[in-house]
């Protein structure tokens, strides 16, 4: 038998030999006893504590504790006692599979006659534990209100709370043995319909709802038996081992093993919320299984209602997957219980897992974030029911994708299809078709704390623009009871804002570690040049300039040394068209490559993902543009005043920073293209001249970057300027003739590129005219207000027109483009 030491001695913890010990013994089955009893009989408390204190046997029971503990006059040592089963050792590894259930029992917990075989055959199989001790006073102390309830003669709470206690001590303690990745949570719903502060908020919102103190009680205990994710040791090993295969056959595995060392430091400190963009269904099972090959614990992955079908709903909770509805309205009950449970298990220091985004991306570039889940967390924050968390953004990136075939569809306006099981053997057969790399990167950590106090949250530092003229204390969003009180609307206005600005701050950190992969620049090349082939070398011509521009600029890459010659770079372009993403033409002298017809789309979802990363240069050559078409003597304030207003044009599909860090940004990016630019006269900073070192930096970006989302916008712009300012717009609807009147717009070749008849990019259009008012509606006998509104967006319209033209011109001085001609 192993024995677990570790414990100090008791005289060096409490300065005194404690009196007596009570050991509650956490057993299920005779042998277990047996076994712990030969311990205690063998000096096993005295060899961890050193104490020779008379011993107590108590069995690990609310009800036994009740009787015998809690009342004691004295002041015990409580030692929770366990013995932990563990599975045969493989290759250094102890962990359960599929060939171990061949044994009709569980390694971890083996029944009756497999406890007695292994304890005769395999005494190495088996340990007895001891959790961390207490004295009984420390355990009346550290729960005050249930000790002064067992004042007044009610004692259960408080042998729940010894319970609770003992059990969180011995999964610490099993931990040291089994490691971090088993961390799991115990008794947690019991224990959060015990805490007096949430049964306040209850009777609270009993009070504001008209109902019952019991039926909100009922309410809440079935929401939280719904939400709540009982963890399984035997299902998270068997679950992975089965899952493995669904990614490991189809993508080689890149993680970066200094992040991750660096993440395991620091959270042995704080709890982790790792928030990764959302390309795939399988995001968390490629995550979990990086995040379970470095011995980190599991994450409670927060998902949607859609994906809790038999069986995977089932299982995927016993891994630590809570599944929330995605609306729940004016459910308060439902509220309480989700922002409980979210505080609960970041004050246990459990890691979680989310989206922010929502869903998957379906344009392949991270979409705008949803704010719900931080809500939760800085509210916990806020209240300090924990000192601190540390937000991790996370790139998952893959080099192929076997589902965007029904990722493009829906773009196109077509249906989700429901998930299910069917759906999810259709899906896994899909994964089974080699992609290349998937690349999971991890972003500086982020103390959500300091930020939510740098970005003024009144309630984690002063107010820093906003007087309050207030005598009394900024309240806190919670009262003692944990309701939530009415805010004044600055103070909810700063929250809102703080909240907002720390889910940027993450996007931006998932940007800044997304490689740039082979086949984002294969896309890029190809969709750059329209509606045309090109060998082998033409595409090497087109790239090798953006590939000094990622080295100059030292962007993180995947391999792309892979671009640089012409038998490799043939493998990518051969590997897209096995994906019916490029096709190629082999009739002629020497084969040649294009976008295959009908997808564009997928191509644009694989430029996207590293589109960010060009989007400045972009913006750059138009701003030139615009400068030197004004032939203004202040040529240099029209380029500065374009590029903000093209900042603010794409600021609901890119991750722009404040003006300031822009322009220093653009600064940085004209460096590039003329390294004398400062050295310049103001008259002559952006003069004709400009344009043909534009041109000698060898690439355009403007027309493969820019086009397709300012080809939407102007789809979203002239629908809505050939509508009535006084006509209710029914958004659903809106995107729907969007995306009719764009396919049109295609076949008369007013628009460049299918990749622009995007319910997406429609989406985020529509949000950026609502943005500028022009969604307004004007009462019917306010004819200057409606005619105002119809000039506005025209306006819109034609800026966006005026914006096409450049794209075409930064495209006509494509070096590729104008070798073709």
């Amino acid at each position: 038998m192993i024995d677990h030491r570790g414990g100090l001695p008791a005289t060096a913890r409490y300065g005194t030999t404690p009196q007596s010990v009570v050991a509650l013994i956490d057993a299920a089955s005779g042998v277990e006893r047996e076994l712990v009893g030969a311990w205690l009989a063998d000096g096993g408390i005295t060899k961890e504590f050193g104490t020779d204190a008379p011993v107590t046997q108590l069995d690990l029971d609310a009800g036994a504790v009740t009787t015998r503990l809690v009342g004691r006059r004295d002041d015990p040592l409580v030692v929770p006692v366990r013995v932990l089963w563990l599975p045969p050792e493989r290759n250094g590894v102890r962990r359960i599979t599929f060939a171990d259930l061949a044994l009709m029992t569980n390694p971890r917990k083996p029944n009756r006659l497999a406890q007695r075989r292994l304890r005769a055959k395999s005494p190495e199989r088996h340990v007895v534990l001891t959790g961390a001790p207490a004295l009984l006073s420390e355990l009346r102390a550290n729960n005050p209100e249930a000790s002064a309830l067992l004042a007044k003669g009610t004692a259960e709470p408080f042998a729940r709370a010894i319970v609770r206690a003992a059990v969180v001590a011995l999964e610490r303690a099993e931990r040291t043995v089994i490691g971090d990745r088993y961390k799991v949570p115990r008794l947690v719903a019991e224990e959060i319909l015990d805490s007096p502060d949430f049964l306040r908020r209850l009777e609270l919102i009993a009070d504001q709802i008209g109902a019952s103190p019991h039926e909100v009680y009922r309410r809440a205990e079935k929401g939280l038996n719904e939400l709540v994710a009982a963890q399984s040791r035997l299902v998270s090993d068997l679950f992975t081992q089965a899952m493995r295969p669904v990614h490991a056959s189809t993508w080689k595995v890149d993680s970066d093993p200094s992040g991750l060392a660096a993440l395991r430091d620091v959270n042995r400190r704080f709890p982790l919320v790792f928030l990764p963009s959302h390309r795939s269904y399988v995001d968390a099972f490629v995550l979990g299984d990086v995040l379970a090959r470095n011995d980190f614990p599991p994450n409670h992955v927060i998902g949607g209602a859609n994906l809790s079908f038999w069986p995977m709903g089932p299982i995927a909770r016993r891994t630590g997957t809570v599944f929330i509805r995605r609306s729940f309205g004016d459910d308060e009950v439902y509220k309480a219980v989700v922002e409980e449970y979210f505080a609960y298990l970041l004050a246990k220091r459990f890691n979680l897992e989310w989206y922010m985004e929502g869903g998957r991306t379906r344009t392949g570039k991270l979409r705008p974030p949803r704010y719900g889940l931080l809500n939760y967390l800085a509210a916990a924050v806020r209240a300090n029911r924990i000192d601190d968390v540390m937000l991790v953004p996370v790139s998952i990136t893959y080099e192929r994708l076997n589902e965007l075939g029904a990722i493009v569809t829906e773009q196109a306006g077509g249906k989700k299809k429901p998930e299910g099981l069917t759906w999810m053997a259709r899906y896994i057969r899909s994964q089974q078709h080699s992609a290349g790399h998937v690349y999971v990167r991890f972003g500086e950590p982020l103390s959500a704390r300091d930020r939510l106090a740098a970005y003024g949250d009144p309630l984690t530092s002063p107010p820093l623009t906003i007087p309050l003229h207030q005598t009394e204390p900024i309240p806190s969003s919670r009262t003692e009871a944990g309701a939530v009180d009415s805010e004044p609307p600055e103070i909810a206005e700063l929250e809102r804002k703080a909240v907002q600005r720390l889910a940027f701050e993450v996007a931006v950190g998932i940007n800044a570690v997304t490689p740039v992969t082979v086949n984002a620049l294969a896309t890029l090349a190809l969709l750059g040049v329209h509606e045309r082939a090109l060998t082998l070398g033409e595409v090497r011509t087109v790239l090798a300039p953006v590939l000094g521009y990622i080295e100059k600029r030292d962007l993180p890459r995947g391999e792309l040394d892979a671009l640089r010659d012409e038998q490799s770079l043939a493998v990518v372009l051969e590997q897209l068209s096995l994906a019916k993403v490029v096709t190629v033409y082999r009739g002629g002298l020497e084969p040649v490559y294009s976008i295959e017809a009908g997808a564009h789309l997928e191509a644009a979802f694989y430029r996207n993902s590293a589109v960010h990363w060009f989007v400045n240069r972009a913006i750059l050559e138009l701003s030139i543009l615009a400068a030197v078409e004004s032939g203004d003597t202040d040529a240099l304030n029209t380029g500065w005043d374009e590029a903000f207003r093209l900042r603010d044009l794409l600021k609901f599909e890119f991750f722009f920073p404040d003006r300031a860090e822009f322009a220093e940004q653009m600064v940085t990016e004209m460096l590039l293209v003329d390294p004398e630019w400062h050295s310049h006269n103001r008259e002559d900073t952006l003069g004709s001249d400009i344009l043909a070192k534009l041109t000698a930096s060898g690439f355009m970006m403007a027309h493969r970057v820019l086009r397709s989302f300012i080809d939407a916008q102007l789809v979203v712009a002239e629908r809505l300027a050939a509508r009535e300012a006084g006509d209710e717009i029914d958004r659903k609807e809106f995107i729907a003739e969007c995306v009719a009147v764009g396919k049109q717009m295609m076949l008369q070749q007013r628009l460049h590129s299918p990749e622009s008849v995007s319910t997406e990019l429609f989406t985020s259009a529509l949000k950026l005219a609502d943005n500028y008012g022009l969604l307004e509606t004007a009462a019917q006998d306010a004819v200057s207000h409606r005619a105002e509104s119809v000039d506005r967006r025209r306006e819109f319209a034609e800026r966006l027109r005026t914006i096409g033209i450049r794209i075409a011109q930064a495209a006509a001085l494509d070096p590729s483009n104008r070798d073709a001609r």
